[in-house]
Parts: C-alpha cells; structure tokens; sequence
C-alpha cells in the first residue's frame, strides 16, 4: 500500500534532505523548502551542509524539489523536518512547526497521514499541531486523516552513522497507522526499527536522549572547573577513569548545535507548564551556557599572569561551527567566547575553514578571516578540533601567536606539554 503513496519532506536542512534522499531511491518524493535558494543548489546537485553529496542527489531519482505549497496535494504522507529553536529566553519557538502544520493544513485529504520529526515536548503533536491541521483542513483527526512521530537522530558531520545506521523510533495515531509508519521506515532504516507505545512515548524518548548528554557534559564541565583550581589535568583524569569498563567517555567544552543546548529546555518548559520546577536538567543547562564566559575569563586570567596588556589584545579562535569537520552554524556557543573577549576590550579573529563566510556575517556578524596571521596575537583558542587543525600540529598553531602568547586548547587536541591552558 505505501508503496505506491508519495512522500514530501516538509524542510530540507540537515534533517530533512537525508531522508528525502534515501527515500527518493526507490519511490516518489516532493522535497519542499521555504528557501528558494536552497532549492535552487539542490536541482543543481549541491547540498550546502555537506550532508549529501551530489552522487547521492542523483542516484535519488524519484526525488523533485519545489517551492510551491500547492505541489504538496499530490502527496498521501508528510514528513515535517523543520527547526525547533528556543527563543531569546529559552522557551520552545515553535513558529516554524507551526507554519508548516498551516502550510500542509491547505494540502490535506482524507486518508493522508502526517509525520512530525522535530524534537519538541511529550504532547505537542497532538496538542499543538494537530489542532492546527484540523482547523485548517476542516478534516477530523484519527477520521479523515491521521499523524506520527519519528524523532530525527542525524549527528550532523558523522559519515558513518548515516540515517539508515541509525535504528529510528517510530510511532502513529492508532495502531493500525503506527504499523504504517514504522513499515514506511523500514524500508530506508538498514539498522531497524522500534515502534513506540505511543506518540507521547516517542517525543519523551527524543527529549531525553539529549537532555542525558546534557547532563553528562554538564558534569565533566563543572569537573573540569573544579580540577583547574586543584591544578589537575582534566583529559589526564579522565584518561585515568576511562580505563574502568562502565566508564562514560564525555569530556568538557561548549555545548552547542540544534539538539544537545536547545532540547532540554523543551522538557523543561512542558514540565513547568504542568506546576513541576526542573532542578537538575535546569543546573546542567546553567554550567553549560555559562562556559563560553569561562574559557574566556581563562585566557584572560593566564595573559595577565604572563604580564600581557589584555585591553587591545588580539585573540585568534580556531573554529566556528558548533562540532568538528562539518559547517554546521546552529547554536554555535564559540559566539559565546567571542562576545566575552570583546567585553574585556580584546580584539577577536575567528578563523574556520568549514564555514561559508556569508553565512558566519548572516548568522553572528563576524567576518571570517581566511588566513590568519602568523606571529601576530597575544592568544590563540583551539575551540573546535577540526581535523585541518589536528593535521596542522602544534608548531603551526602556535605560530600564529607572538614570542609570549598563551594558547587555550578546549578539546585536548594537543598534549599538555605543547599547549598552555586545557579544559
């Protein structure tokens, strides 16, 4: 029966073109996007996130890309991959699931089925877009046309666990429609499938797995803290532990990108809304944001031990992106780093290979240099461990600073011996 249904992916970034694509390969699917642009590169073959390659758009040759909301009526099943961002006070914005539930809401038929794959709180399927698909279609819910959830588990930049590596949970309105769509996934998903209790069941489950890693980061930040006033190393501490069996290998840094510093406040805010204050997710999420003000507080803290003017001080940060080797920009916290420098008066370069830079000024107004210059700063940050950056060594990293510079590096990238200050 589903095979002779079409599909159209509903947003077409990270989450979204991947899973157009597997899909593509052997049925009929409309992948649609706000962003002429975007559509645009990809009729052309290029996928700007790097997440699909070109040979991987043309083999998808059941795939057609559009603008136009009235090609969506040619579909029976909608898969939703939109953003779920958190405003400037870390409440859930869920404009842009909003708008696509209004979009398909025009589009909808009897017997169609909507699947939602963005990360949101237990309940807002149902309670939130539903009622939106019912008021604009005029169609009843579980009657005329039905829903399901599939949280999106794409780790952005990883070229191994790829979308049909990853075992997806599944889940749908009714019995009859949650056999639907966990067959519909079947079908791409080489790793399996687990089909989920309920929808509620399977919007919980997405929430936590990244308020869990929260948490854990959380942890080996404030560790990471505490051992730095012992004047310990960190990476030689957990190095240490590591080699207990049960071990969890997390390690310090900024904690960024659109799931790990974004999901737990969408847990959160469901939670308080139900009369229920959140203390530890919320004392997670706290060390977290906080850390980008610490690196910097660090650095200047080791230039003043060296005697090194930090008013009018030039800073260089290595990486942009939120993770290694990808052009992710989502929720970057190394922003955080830099605004912080800027408030002590320093002068921050920020140089990052993987990144566009028209999108680096779009998003966070900063202008990429594109070599940086040797000899020529009083601190130098290694804050994403691209693998250009590891391969360049330590002798060409420091060359970018002066005769007395220090070097701050977050991920252990170096060994202690050849960087100054470390996590």
């Amino acid at each position: 029966m589903l095979d002779t249904q079409k599909i159209a992916v509903i947003g077409l970034g990270y989450v979204g073109l991947p899973l157009a694509v597997e899909f593509g390969k052997i049925r009929p699917v409309i992948g649609f996007d706000i962003d002429q642009t975007r559509i645009d590169a990809l009729r052309d073959g290029r996928d700007s996130t790097l997440e699909v390659s070109g040979d991987e758009l043309r083999k998808s040759v059941h795939l057609s890309f559009t603008t136009d909301p009235a090609d969506l009526a040619e579909a029976n099943i909608y898969i939703v991959t939109v953003p779920t961002p958190i405003d400037a006070h870390k409440r859930p914005d869920l404009t842009p699931l909003i708008k696509a539930s209004e979009t398909l809401g025009k589009v909808l038929k009897r017997g169609d089925i909507v699947i939602y794959e963005s990360t949101v709180y237990p309940g807002a399927t149902e309670e939130d877009c539903v009622p939106v698909l019912e008021r604009v279609s005029g169609l009843t819910f579980n009657k005329d046309f039905f829903a399901g959830y599939s949280p999106e588990r794409i780790n952005p930049g990883d070229k191994t666990h790829r979308l049909p590596d990853i075992r997806k949970v599944t889940s749908g309105s009714t019995p009859e429609i949650a056999e639907e769509v966990d067959q519909l996934y079947a079908s791409i998903i080489i790793a399996g499938t687990y089909k989920a209790e309920s929808i509620r069941v399977a919007e919980a489950a997405k929430v936590i797995e990244n308020t869990q890693r929260d948490l854990n980061i959380a942890l080996v930040n404030e560790l990471a803290i505490i051992f730095n006033k012992m004047g310990i190393d960190t990476e030689s501490v957990l190095k240490a532990a590591g080699t207990k069996w049960n071990f969890l290998p997390f390690r310090p840094g900024l904690v960024g990108g659109h799931c790990i510093g974004v999901d737990p406040y969408y847990l959160t805010h469901k939670a308080e809304a139900m009369g229920y204050h959140p203390q530890v997710i919320l004392a997670g999420r706290r060390i977290n944001d906080g850390m980008g003000a610490y690196v910097a507080s660090q650095l200047i803290k080791a230039m003043l031990k060296r005697r090194l003017q930090v008013d009018g001080a030039r800073v260089l940060i290595l990486g942009l992106t939120f993770k290694e080797n990808c052009p992710d920009l989502r929720n970057t916290r190394v922003v955080d780093v830099v605004a912080e420098l800027r408030d002590y008066g320093v002068q921050v370069d920020v140089h990052d290979p993987w990144v566009e830079p028209a999108a680096a000024q779009h998003e966070y107004g900063i202008a990429l240099l594109e070599t940086p210059q040797f000899d020529a700063y009083d601190g130098v940050v290694l804050a994403v461990a691209h693998d250009s950056y590891r391969e360049a060594g330590a002798a060409v990293l420091r060359s970018y600073g002066r005769a007395s510079h220090v070097f701050f590096d977050l991920k252990s990238v170096l060994s202690s011996d050849e960087s100054d200050l470390r996590l």
